[in-house]
């Protein structure tokens, strides 16, 4: 059981579960987990907040995927909304746009109109499996795809520039 502990942390119902699996009886793995919680072997609380910080920094998830992922982890709803409490709206908004960013591929041509529908619904299907709403992704996408296409014009007339000859 201690070396569940040492791989990475686990919250109590998951511990709850490998006890189960080798069949030990209730009663005993209760009253286990109630020496590893009393000795702070096992804290929810705890657990919650370093599972959202990893898991948004890392893998840039949403605070509605990471509620799940709490859930499924056996963490009460309380406990786990103060844990996403350290993500702000602007923290998860700027990790949808450096995945939108990162994932968006050079050479997408944004000015044919079919190609940008095909790439707005590529990255926001990402993002909308990432946890983050709709509306959200779709809003993103779009300004991040914006601001490439303005990028790409000023680039574009900068260079025009470069090349013209005074008279």
């Amino acid at each position: 059981m201690l070396r569940q502990l040492t791989s990475s942390a686990k919250s109590r119902l998951q511990l709850a579960r490998k006890l189960a699996e080798r069949n030990i009886p209730q009663d005993v793995a209760e009253a286990v987990l109630d020496r590893f919680q009393e000795v702070r072997l096992i804290d929810d609380a705890e657990f919650a907040d370093m599972w959202v910080r990893s898991r948004s920094q890392s893998r840039k998830l949403a605070k509605g995927a990471l509620r799940r992922e709490l859930a499924d982890k056996g963490i009460d709803p309380d406990t786990a909304a103060a844990a996403l409490e350290q993500l702000s709206d602007a923290d998860e908004e700027a990790s949808a746009r450096l995945l939108v960013e990162r994932k968006l591929r050079a050479g997408t041509d944004l000015s044919d109109r079919a190609e940008r529908d095909k790439t707005t619904r590529r990255l926001a299907s990402m993002l909308a499996r990432k946890g983050y709403q709709p509306s959200q992704a779709f809003r993103i996408v779009g300004e991040v795809l914006d601001a490439r296409v303005d990028s790409k014009a000023e680039n574009h007339a900068d260079n025009r520039g470069d090349y013209q000859v005074e008279p």
